[in-house]
């Protein structure tokens, strides 16, 4: 093969494996339902199952339910007939991930789970099979060829089955009503942590904050435009905020007005400014800088009144983006 064609063959299995998704879309419906209700019901744990590559895929799904706030744990089916039968519980749910819903050592599994009436979902690329006659729900995860040239290799259904688990734990969560707040309790450390406990008031500036009143002129805004990094906050005789005057707003006024240092704020200023609240996630606030290219903002209470400011850089050295 040459470069061409090793990029060609690249792409085709993309496509392929991104038609076998899209053809899940067709399948869902009341069957998905129970199943999210069963999983989001269940009293015990979630027990995820698989041989092989769907082993893989059942262990993924098991992480992913588990830090969302629905316990979950991987049973492998052959310890689980030596033994480890015994983490089993009359009130988990079971969710079984098999391509052709016929392996023997699901077999003996699939016994124990209905003697003890736990509910049975399955994710399945075959219509009909064991699985899918002793199964409480069956999610359809077939496929119509693997990305395989032989038709061998698990990749398509494997990919498929994936994405289902993915449907199923993301809407679960939903259903429970799992929050940022919930995740960042079960992801204290490292960077996802930080995004998700780092709030504005953390990080803003509040303490001997310099604002401008309205009365204030372009001389004035000066010296606290270079103690403050580029933004100054203007505020009413309240307190309340008005409007904000950057480094770049100067710029563009010493370029086209000789004066400029008499002007007074109010012609300078953007009235009704992006501002941010002190309790909300620091990453939060940090898209809306990325997103309208700015670099602060005027930190303010629900009425109105300027609480301090928040920079970019402060959010970015504390980890919140």
């Amino acid at each position: 093969m040459d470069r061409s064609d090793v990029i060609a063959e690249g792409r085709r299995i993309l496509a392929l494996e991104a038609r076998a998704i899209a053809a899940l879309d067709a399948r869902l419906g009341d069957d998905f339902a129970e199943a999210c209700a069963l999983v989001a019901g269940a009293n015990g744990r979630i027990i995820t199952c698989g041989i092989g590559k769907s082993g893989h895929i059942a262990r993924k799904l098991a992480g992913t339910l588990t830090s969302t706030g629905t316990p979950a744990t991987f049973l492998h089916p052959v310890e689980a007939l030596h033994g480890d039968l015994g983490i089993v519980g009359s009130d988990d749910v079971a969710i079984l991930i098999s391509k052709s819903g016929r392996s023997e050592e699901l077999a003996g599994l699939i016994g124990y789970l209905n003697r003890l009436h736990v509910p049975i979902v399955a994710l399945v690329g075959a219509s009909e099979s064991q699985l899918t006659g002793h199964a409480t729900v069956v999610l359809d995860c077939s496929v119509e060829e693997e990305a395989c040239p032989m038709d061998l290799a698990p990749t398509s259904s494997s990919t498929a089955a994936l994405a289902m688990g993915d449907a199923l734990a993301v809407t679960v969560l939903q259903l429970k009503g799992f929050t940022p707040e919930d995740f960042a309790q079960f992801h204290p450390g490292g960077a996802l942590g930080r995004r998700l406990t780092v709030r504005v008031r953390d990080v803003m500036q509040a303490e001997h904050y310099p604002s401008l009143s309205a009365s204030a002129n372009m001389r004035d805004a000066i010296a606290p435009l270079a103690k403050m990094r580029g933004t100054v906050a203007i505020v009413d005789d309240e307190g309340r905020l008005t409007g904000v005057v950057t480094a770049g707003d100067l710029t563009r006024l010493m370029e086209r007005d000789e004066g400029f240092l008499d002007r007074s704020v109010l012609d300078v200023m953007t009235r009704d400014p992006r501002t941010a609240s002190a309790d909300e996630l620091g990453a939060a606030a940090a898209s809306r800088m990325e997103a309208h290219g700015i670099m602060a903002l005027p930190v303010v209470t629900g009425e109105g009144h300027l609480q301090g400011m928040v920079h970019l850089h402060d959010l970015m050295r504390a980890g919140a983006v």
